[in-house]
This record gives structure tokens, C-alpha cells and sequence, in this order.
């Protein structure tokens, strides 16, 4: 059974600043901070099938999870799927015009692999929110101090 967790925030910034940051995946580790960053593995700019390498750092533990692109819709969807041998993880960015700004919805669906993951499931469903909820008020103040520095 997946662990599912979806959280929406409006953001002044028009779709394609938003989509310019949460495309340009060196920019992550400055929004969400058990990522320490995350290697683009194949050629050329994003599009569905570019193969990522996701490195984190989670209390104590570092580890890698291979991924890659799964969708990519210029200022509109961004789908990344990463996996590792106890959990396959979908992160979704949907970003919709909202005034002079942008709906951004971020959902974040993991699915345990082993029977220890799923062990820890109840713990990762109680942190999600959380961490997801955080992410979201980073990156809308890295948007904030990005338009602050272009004006």
C-alpha cells in the first residue's frame, strides 16, 4: 500500500518561474533539505525518460535513488520516479495560472518494497506532511528571494 501525501500553495510568480526552478533539479538541494543534490545522468535538457541520480541525507543516512523524468510539461506537469531496493517514490508538480500567480500542487506517493520499508511505513506516513509542508515553504522562499534579486 502506497504512502500518499498532496499539499497546494499559490505563489505570486507566473507558471514559468515556478516551473523554471522546479525543472532546473540543481536548484532542489536549496528547497528541500534532505536532498543534496541530484545528477542529471543522460544528455540534454529534461524531457520524460532523462535517467537522475537522487542523493539525500535523511537523520544519520545518506543514500542515492536512481530516476528519472517520467513527465514533463512546460509550465504546467513535471512527474520524476525514483526507486532504490526498499521504495519506489512519484513527485508530482502540477502548476496552474492562479491570478497573476501559480497553483502549485505537489504530491508525493512512496511505495515500500520490503518488508522492513514497510515496517517504517507508519513513521514515513506521520513525517510526510510535514516535510512536504516545509519543502513547499522553502521553495516559495527561494522563488521570493530569486525575484527579489532579478528586479
Amino acid at each position: 500500500m502506497s504512502i500518499q501525501f498532496q499539499h497546494t500553495i499559490d505563489l505570486p510568480q507566473p507558471p514559468s518561474q515556478v516551473f523554471a526552478v522546479l525543472d532546473d533539479v540543481s536548484q532542489t538541494p536549496k528547497w528541500l533539505v534532505r536532498c543534496t543534490g541530484i545528477e542529471v545522468l543522460s544528455p540534454g535538457p529534461l524531457a520524460p525518460g532523462t535517467k537522475l541520480r537522487y542523493s539525500y541525507r535523511e537523520g544519520g543516512r545518506a543514500g542515492t535513488m536512481d530516476g528519472q523524468v517520467t513527465d514533463r510539461t512546460p509550465d504546467e506537469n513535471l512527474l520524476f520516479s525514483y526507486d532504490d531496493k526498499m521504495m519506489h517514490v512519484d513527485v508530482h508538480f502540477a502548476l496552474a495560472p492562479n491570478n497573476s500567480g501559480t497553483r502549485l500542487t505537489h504530491t508525493i506517493d512512496i511505495t515500500p518494497k520490503t518488508f522492513m520499508a514497510k515496517l517504517f511505513s507508519p513513521l514515513i506516513r506521520r513525517a510526510l506532511p510535514k516535510q512536504t509542508i516545509d519543502a513547499m515553504k522553502s521553495l516559495r522562499s527561494l522563488l521570493s528571494n530569486l525575484s527579489h534579486a532579478s528586479v
